[in-house]
């Protein structure tokens, strides 16, 4: 399965494109066992009619005719940088678990395998998180009374990778013909570039959360200022019945304040969670290519001294 979405992001990911694929597998015990994908094909806005629930259900009846594993367990994506926290995955995850409990989405790195290790996680949305999607509420107050912030809204599930012999024997084979060079580069500082690129990104996702932040406080000083109005209206109204009163005529009927000041409606807080969960995703990012960095600095360091 890794070798297939490593695959498919070589053959059909350029740049920053996504590509995203299905899981089968079957739940053996207390784990999930994904033994087989397929991807979702490339399509452009001329295949309007293209339909991608058709197309899944056609490509598992298929592999059940063959005798292969069918059961959908989830669904998986390549990242950019690491950029993968998005409202896109969190409906799509939120679709295949509520649709199947035991699903996840697998996140593969290819930034990162370039640099020399396998980069690839599964996670989860959490229970909290799927109460607040299934009531389709995100507004400040929902969000703080089911106590959601960006750190509990994925978890991420432990995963234990199992070759079969073949495919251990390929890897030895790979393994023998890789040039000592080529195992040489592991020790090259060139991931400034990466970082650089983090580091921007970074900042567009604080960009981003400056402005979601003055978009609430527009809507914090637009309540304020309608408190104060409701505050001077029922001023007013209290002084014209005492008026009224000392005239001897009735009082005037009670009125539905919230009715003649409509509240303002609140900003959904999901998009501020997202990037914030995002921004802590990049910090991540450049912790872990500074760590890469300073290993690299002192290994090349002992290299020195053992070849002096």
């Amino acid at each position: 399965v890794v070798l297939k979405i490593i695959k498919h992001y070589q053959e059909e990911g350029q740049g920053n494109e996504v590509v995203q694929g299905v899981l089968l597998g079957l739940v053996v015990d207390d784990r999930l066992e994904i033994t087989n994908c397929f991807p979702f094909p490339q399509h452009t806005e001329d295949d309007a009619d293209f339909d991608e629930v058709q197309y899944q259900m056609e490509m598992m009846r298929s592999l059940r005719h063959v005798n292969i594993d069918h059961l959908h367990v989830g669904w998986y994506q390549s990242t950019y940088y690491g950029s993968f926290v998005t409202r896109a995955l969190l409906d799509s995850q939120f679709s295949y678990q509520h649709a199947i409990e035991e699903s996840v989405v697998l996140i593969y790195d290819p930034i990162k395998t370039a640099q020399g290790s396998l980069s690839l996680k599964a996670y989860r949305l959490t229970p909290k998180l799927m109460e607040v999607c299934k009531e389709k509420d995100f507004s400040p107050e929902a969000l703080k009374k089911a106590n959601i912030a960006y750190e509990n809204m994925f978890e991420e599930v432990p995963i234990v990778i199992k070759n079969s012999y073949l495919i251990n024997v390929m890897l030895w084979e790979l393994e023998k013909k890789s040039a000592v060079a080529d195992r040489h580069e592991l020790l090259s500082l060139a991931s400034s570039n990466h970082l650089g690129k983090s580091l921007q990104l970074l900042m567009d996702r604080v960009d981003e959360m400056s402005q979601d932040i003055v978009k609430y406080n527009t809507y914090l000083r637009n309540v304020s200022k309608q408190q104060q109005q409701k505050h001077q209206y029922q001023q007013r109204r209290q002084q014209e019945n005492i008026q009224r009163q000392s005239r001897g005529e009735p009082p005037l009927p009670e009125e539905d304040i919230n009715k003649l000041f409509k509240p303002p409606q609140p900003p959904p807080r999901m998009e501020s969670l997202l990037i914030a969960g995002q921004i802590n995703t990049y910090c991540q990012n450049i912790k872990e290519f500074n760590a890469q960095n300073l290993g690299k600095l002192f290994m090349a360091r002992a290299l020195q001294d053992y070849n002096n």
